[in-house]
């Protein structure tokens, strides 16, 4: 018998959870599916999404994959090209490039084709990560436009606080006075700004974490934004241990039962993905009840007190997020976000659809 872990991807929560922000804007649609689609794999996830109206991918590897897929979309390079070698395969495969800094300007130099790249030039506008910053926005626009290999140029930022109280409005008025003087797209939105400040749509949105069926917020569940959950990680118990008042469990003994209590061994462990950081209490799923990890997470296995599961056995099937149990509730309890969670599944662990 194989190991009984397993995920599973749900591609209609994925079809559904792209309805939810068609609804939610009149902008076109740039789905995020960089890191293999977080982790639930880029041609599935792909598949599910065809009405997005464009990918977003850090790979032009992935970019090219998605081509000879036969996906016609927009098919954006969120970090733009490393080499300028790179600009044939991008001319070739009919794929846009993000512009961040001066010398990813001066690598279209190297391209001797005429208006064959669509260009987007990212803003700095607060987040200090990639960008231009706004004093060098206008000369940068004026090397894109005049370049005999750029087609069309596109504006965006990114928002560093849109899932908090602080919102976006200072990186936005930033954003909207330097755009204002340009007459081409624009795009700023993550799921968080789609979700909130409609304001920010712009001629694209870019919608990542929302897609696969996790809140981008801190304050509203999934389920009140009518998300649905991409991925379930399932697995069962394949060991029962009874214990007495005293006795330990796991690696550095770091929980010690107060009581008689049964214990379950799940069939998960870090080298699936499971956090190893996990701490006592984190959430798990067991026949459908809610029961607390104990001690610390093993390279294949974990531990679930069993005393609110009484009938719990040999067996019995355990959710460690997804259906049931949102991803973004365990990452809470694990001090991370769900993002890590989802990225972090290793490839030993069987996909079923």
């Amino acid at each position: 018998m194989p190991r009984p872990i397993q995920v599973h991807i749900d591609q209609n929560a994925l079809a559904n959870n792209l309805h939810i922000a068609r609804r939610a804007t009149r902008s076109r649609i740039m789905a995020a599916i960089k890191g293999d689609a977080y982790g639930h794999g880029l041609l599935r996830a792909a598949e599910a999404l065809a009405g997005a109206d464009g990918f977003a991918v850090l790979d032009i590897r992935d970019a090219v994959r998605l081509r000879e897929a036969g996906y016609g979309q927009t098919m954006l390079l969120l970090e733009g090209c490393f080499q300028a070698d790179e600009l044939q395969l991008v001319a070739e495969y009919d794929l846009s490039c993000v512009i961040h800094r001066a010398g990813q300007i001066a690598m279209l130099d190297a391209y001797p084709g005429r208006a064959a790249l669509d260009v987007w030039l990212k803003v700095n506008t607060g987040m200090n990560r990639l960008g231009c910053v706004p004093a060098a926005v206008a000369p940068a626009m004026e090397r894109l436009r005049a370049h005999q290999a750029v087609r069309e140029i596109t504006l965006m930022t990114h928002f560093s606080c849109a899932d908090e109280a602080r919102g976006v409005a200072d990186q936005l008025e930033v954003f909207n006075n330097l755009a204002g003087a340009y007459r081409v797209p624009r795009s700023a939105a993550n799921s968080a700004a789609l979700l909130r400040y409609p304001d920010t749509h712009g001629d694209w949105v870019r919608p990542g974490i929302m897609l696969y069926g996790a809140s981008p917020f801190a304050d509203t569940s999934a389920q009140q934004l009518g998300l649905r959950p991409a991925m379930t990680l399932r697995s069962e118990i394949i060991a029962i241990q009874e214990l007495a008042a005293g006795d330990e469990v796991g690696y550095g003994a770091l929980f010690r039962a107060d009581r008689t209590m049964r214990i379950g061994i799940v069939a998960c462990g870090y080298a699936d993905g499971y956090p190893r950081h996990a701490p006592n209490g984190t959430p798990v799923l067991v026949d459908g009840q809610l029961a607390p990890i104990v001690g610390r997470i093993s390279m294949d296995m974990l531990s679930v007190d069993l005393s609110g599961v009484p009938h719990a056995t040999v067996g019995s099937r355990v959710v460690l997020w997804g259906e049931g149990i949102p991803v973004e509730n365990v990452a809470r309890a694990a001090g991370t976000i769900s993002y890590e969670l989802l990225c972090g599944l290793t490839k030993r662990v069987p996909v079923h659809l």
